[in-house]
């Protein structure tokens, strides 16, 4: 088994005798020492990896803090967690380290349904029971990647169970009482026994990595594996979905920059030519009727498209990661699920049940309701602003004083105040009803957190611009609203993204400090608990997905919109990967075959762009004017509309079926892998 990089920590040695740092023997054998010791042979190695790092509760016991180290060293097969634990500098200091041997990786790898290559080269399916039949399986670096092997540390440690009424010791019997199945981390954590749980930074890879990433000047390609092998799969989809977006946004911002710097007799068509004056060029005539079109024609395939195209690379990297069969469902349930303990039909183990009505009835009479409710306030708001608004205009006009003037600036302030107060509630309300659902699965609790948060987010940046276009039916409105939100939005972002974490980074954090007769590489250990927790990916999605929502709904109104986005993300795909590598703590990942929840919603607005960029054409001035030369009266004009729409709407699905959403060589490789196991399954029954 190949050694990693070791990082050593002082220790107290089996006979209670702190050994000096000094020579690299010295440093082997304090090494060895140090750790828990493997309980079988095959996992048994002269280094160990440190991987997490568990925070303490301050003025823990010594007698606790060696109960907990017994617990989570203990094999599982005797209730323990099976993993490899290291005190620290000694036994009463506030951290513990831990990592994990052969066996429990390979059991794990099983349990999540990760494949691996075997000795073909072909992904399989992992199976515990025919290990020997995958390359890399004696070889744990290479098996599995380092963000694997930390999640699969938090999950053990995380699905551990007490089997057997005990108290744990040093603590007071109602906080540290443990009944017959229930779980043992959430219940340390609520007796202030666990503070935090980090996964640590390898310091020569994370060089490597940043190197590769944004340290050379690059525009476009990221490096996806390496990024898959230190942060995780769902860190690299997000980059990989950002990277393939960005080249997307490619022919749509030549064509926006086309029509917008065509000359202004062309943009003004053949409608203008018979005039003896023509009139000044209003807002709304920001491209011809034939640009227009052809501008909502284009964004609503693009949308289709880059979809589609999407799936098919998101299927090829799952597949090529071992993450296309997932089988998250049979694994042990959340921490904070809750339930009448009882038999798992499908696992047969015995755990917390909850009926699956139950959670429906939840989410039906009281999730929906709260949710639509917050929504009604999102109306309530924006009605009461431009109320607010048309009132002061009107004072201001008959009094045409400086206070009058200065009102009208209030709606405005009170509204932003109203929708930020209101957004921080409903975050908080989103994920008690969240909690409250009480999801199994760690992903059904994200993707129902995280629809909960989207949907209000989307009205909340949609709802003044669908009022502006579809109620108000002001385009020179929406022209300039959509031009300022871009412009200003994305100074705002380039701001809080660039120059406010170089600040940081370079003159706001401690300067380091100077290690003379202590041991730099073990302090570089347990200062990674002194950054900011990784805020994680929501934030990132849902920029690109309002800017998506931007092109696709909107675009046809502001030809630039996919211009400026272009600029925006050439910038972001760099400042991301430097926040994440250099500002925050490493993010536990877990494996994953796609971004989950954010394709439905991308995927909605692909369609609603239809009928947005449908009824924006007919709101046209310049459509309008056209269709009274040809004769077409109103209704005429809304069946026309409605036809049209429907047509779109089938070529998209036209165009989505004849994409398939994984390429031949994926489908082939992912059908013969079901093969074998099937085969498999077979010869052990026989």
């Amino acid at each position: 088994m190949a050694c990693p990089e070791k990082t050593p920590l002082q220790s107290a040695s089996p006979e209670g005798q702190d050994l000096k740092r000094g020579s690299s023997s010295m440093l082997t054998d304090w090494w060895i020492s140090g750790w828990s010791p493997a309980h079988c042979p095959c996992c048994a190695s002269d280094c160990v990896e440190p991987m997490v790092l568990l925070q303490l509760g301050e003025g823990m016991e010594s007698n606790t803090k060696s109960w907990m180290m017994r617990l989570l060293s203990r094999p599982q097969t005797q209730g323990g967690a099976g993993l490899l634990v290291h005190p620290g500098e000694d036994d009463f200091n506030d951290v513990l380290l831990l990592s994990a041997p052969r066996c429990t990786l390979l059991q794990a790898t099983e349990e999540l349904g990760l494949c691996r290559p075997d000795h073909d080269g072909n992904m399989a399916t992992f199976s515990y029971h025919n290990k020997q039949l995958f390359r890399h399986s004696d070889n744990m670096q290479e098996f599995l990647t380092l963000a694997e092997r930390q999640f699969i540390v938090k999950c053990e440690l995380e699905s551990l169970r007490a089997l057997e009424v005990q108290r744990i010791p040093g603590v007071p019997a109602h906080l540290g009482h443990l009944k017959f199945r229930e779980n043992v981390f959430q219940t340390m954590r609520k007796a202030g026994l666990i503070m935090d749980m980090i996964p640590l930074h390898n310091q020569k890879q994370l060089v490597a990595l940043r190197k590769e990433w944004y340290s050379h000047t690059r525009l476009w390609g990221q490096p996806l594996e390496s990024i898959q092998s230190y942060f995780g799969g769902s860190v690299a989809f997000y980059f990989s979905f950002l990277d393939f977006y960005t080249r997307a946004l490619m022919p749509m911002a030549l064509l926006g920059g086309v029509l917008a710097l065509m000359p202004p007799e062309t943009r003004k068509g053949t409608a203008m030519e018979d005039t003896e004056e023509p009139e000044p060029e209003s807002d709304s005539e920001w491209v011809s009727p034939g640009g227009l079109v052809i501008m909502a024609m284009m964004s609503m395939l693009w949308s289709t498209v880059l979809l589609e195209l999407w799936k098919r690379r998101s299927s090829t990297l799952a597949y090529h990661w071992g993450t296309n069969r997932l089988t998250e469902r049979f694994a042990e349930p959340r921490p904070s699920f809750y339930g009448e303990l009882g038999v798992n039909p499908v696992t047969g183990r015995l755990e917390p049940l909850f009926p699956a009505w139950q959670r429906q009835l939840r989410l039906a009479l009281v999730s929906t309701p709260l949710v639509g409710m917050f929504l009604g306030l999102v109306v309530l708001g924006m009605t009461g602003f431009y109320w607010a608004q048309s009132r002061a205009q009107d004072w201001h006009e008959s009094s045409q004083s400086l206070i009058s003037m200065a009102l009208l600036y209030m709606p405005s302030v009170a509204h932003i105040v109203y929708t930020n107060i209101l957004g921080t509630a409903y975050g908080k309300v989103a994920l008690r009803l969240t909690e409250w659902e009480n999801h199994r699965e760690e992903s059904a609790f994200q993707n129902h957190h995280t629809t909960k948060v989207l949907v209000f987010t989307f009205f909340n940046c949609f709802a003044v611009l669908f009022h502006i276009a579809f109620v108000k039916q002001d385009l020179p409105l929406l022209q300039k609203r959509l031009a300022s939100l871009l412009i200003v939005t994305q100074l705002i972002n380039q701001v809080s993204e660039v120059v406010v974490p170089f600040i940081i980074d370079h003159f706001l954090n401690p300067p380091e400090r100077k290690e003379e007769d202590d041991d730099p590489e073990a302090d570089a250990i347990l200062d990674q608990s002194n950054l900011p927790p990784f805020p994680g990916l929501f934030s990132e999605y849902i920029e690109l997905l309002v800017q998506f929502g931007y092109l696709s709904l909107f675009s046809c109104v502001y030809p630039l919109t996919a211009l400026l986005l272009l600029l925006n993300n050439l910038t972001e795909l760099r400042t991301d990967a430097y926040k994440i590598c250099k500002l925050f703590r490493k993010p536990f990942a877990p494996p994953t075959a796609g971004i989950g929840v954010w394709q439905a919603a991308f995927e909605i607005l692909g369609f609603l762009s239809v009928m947005s960029n449908c009824w924006l054409l007919i709101m046209s001035p310049r459509l309008q004017e056209f269709s009274q030369e040809v004769g077409l009266n109103s209704t005429q004009i809304l069946v026309l509309a409605v036809l049209v729409e429907h047509i779109l709407i089938l070529v998209k699905l036209i165009v989505a079926f004849l994409i398939p959403d994984e390429p031949d060589w994926v489908r082939i490789q992912r059908e013969k892998a079901e093969f074998h196991s099937m085969r498999a399954l077979g010869q052990q029954k026989l």
